[in-house]
């Protein structure tokens, strides 16, 4: 079965203290963005998704940099699910698509055709990763503890067989859909995981993009 990828990528760059969006800045002389469509360069296919006031300044960085990787541009919509259902419509039917964070640049191909390897029907495929913090929960002015053996941070790319996450993403959308696997499991689908990598950060601050560098 084909596989594509659907790289979505909005982020304003608001908390990382800096005017340019968080996907363009530099990480090792090269724009973030570019470091992450290169880990799925043996797909079939790449579709990423821009706010559509983005797409000259992303061509101009692709032209700067001599960035060749082939991709298909989709406008992104007002929320991640919107963009994520955006870029669904350029996907064709009866492929494994993996739907993945523009600002997570070291996802390993390793994990990627892991999750890939036991993608099927009615199944979607995540990474996660145990939490190693201590949590509480505080409501009503009380404060209980939860057990951690029991949480998980979830991670980026999610796989799907196309026609399932589809068919998921024509419901309405809610403020509970915080990924693609709260979409496909409201739609009736089931979520099987995997071990994520402890690298494969998404940078949301400075801090990110430090660590990052750093690996």
């Amino acid at each position: 079965m084909q596989k594509i990828a659907l790289i979505v990528a909005g982020g304003k760059g608001e908390r990382m203290n800096t005017s340019i969006p968080k996907q363009f800045l530099l990480l090792h002389s090269k724009p973030i963005l570019m470091h992450t469509l290169k880990q799925f360069s043996h797909f079939k296919e790449i579709v990423l998704v821009l706010p559509p006031f983005q797409f000259e300044y992303w061509k101009e960085l692709c032209n700067s940099y001599n960035f060749t990787q082939k991709h298909t541009l989709v406008a992104g919509g007002e929320t991640r699910f919107h963009s994520v259902k955006n870029g669904l419509v350029r996907i064709a039917d009866n492929t494994i698509v993996a739907i993945h964070d523009g600002v997570r640049p070291l996802t390993s191909t390793k994990l990627i055709n892991n999750l890939v390897a036991k993608s099927k029907n009615g199944i979607g495929v995540i990474p996660i990763i145990p939490v190693k913090d201590s949590y509480r929960k505080v409501e009503n002015g009380e404060s209980i503890q939860i057990d951690r053996n029991n949480l998980f941070r979830v991670q980026t790319p999610q796989c799907f067989i196309s026609n399932d996450i589809k068919k998921a993403y024509t419901q309405k959308y809610l403020s509970i859909f915080t990924d693609d696997a709260t979409v496909f499991e409201a739609n009736g689908g089931k979520i099987n995981t995997v071990l994520g990598e402890e690298k494969n950060l998404k940078i949301t601050t400075e801090k990110d993009l430090k660590i990052i560098e750093i690996l």
